[in-house]
């Protein structure tokens, strides 16, 4: 099981075999082990790791002290990874993006941009009004309930509101090149975020048929 975090950078094109292939650049670690989360402890098993060295004066006496038990530098991303054996793992172990080679199959998780409050349009893609000069409404919902039973409306329709900000993961991403030296990794396709956000990389997960 292989992961890391990682910031987007943004969108480029590589050549591949004579091909084109349009990627995004993403600048992944080094990140540090700070915490081993065990069964008999926790419940579960997870490796936390740390991400983007910071200041101690920016960050809480309480998580400062998660650090100094680790002793490991202050960092201002903390994530947690599942993993079935922890003892693979230890405090303090950094990891790079080396780990990844061209040809991976990983699986990208990220925050979509946030469009704060929408109309139903724009949301979920409807179709709108008539579009000729003598019709009322352009953009509107349309209908959205009934005037007799049950005379409401149901939970989960489609209607105006925040857009955006959402957790989505892009599965089976493939790693087109990666650059050690920089913490460069370019995946081919787009990955959710704006330009500067946070994503989580790990293995694809393997699914037997």
């Amino acid at each position: 099981m292989k992961f890391i975090i990682a910031r987007k950078i943004g969108m480029t094109r590589l050549w591949k075999d004579d091909k084109v292939v349009p990627v995004t650049v993403l600048k992944a670690g080094p990140c540090v082990v700070v915490q081993k989360k065990t069964v008999d402890k926790d419940g579960y098993n997870a490796v936390q790791l740390g991400f983007e060295e910071v200041s101690e004066k920016k960050l809480t006496k309480p998580l400062l002290g998660v650090f100094k038990k680790a002793n490991v530098k202050p960092m201002r991303v903390l994530k947690e990874f599942r993993v079935d054996n922890v003892d693979e793992y230890s405090v303090g172990q950094e990891i790079t993006v080396a780990i990844f080679q061209e040809g991976d199959k990983i699986d990208i998780t990220g925050w979509t941009k946030g469009r704060g409050f929408a109309g139903a349009m724009k949301r979920w893609n409807f179709q709108g009004g008539p579009k000729s000069h003598g019709a009322k409404f352009h953009r509107e919902l349309g209908s959205v309930g009934q005037h007799t039973e049950p005379a409401r409306i149901f939970k989960g329709k489609r209607m105006p509101g925040r857009y955006g900000n959402e957790r989505v993961t892009i599965l089976n991403s493939e790693v087109v090149k990666v650059d050690p030296e920089n913490n460069l990794i370019a995946v081919k396709g787009g990955v959710p975020g704006a330009r500067g956000s946070l994503v989580l990389i790990r293995s694809a997960v393997k699914v037997d048929k």
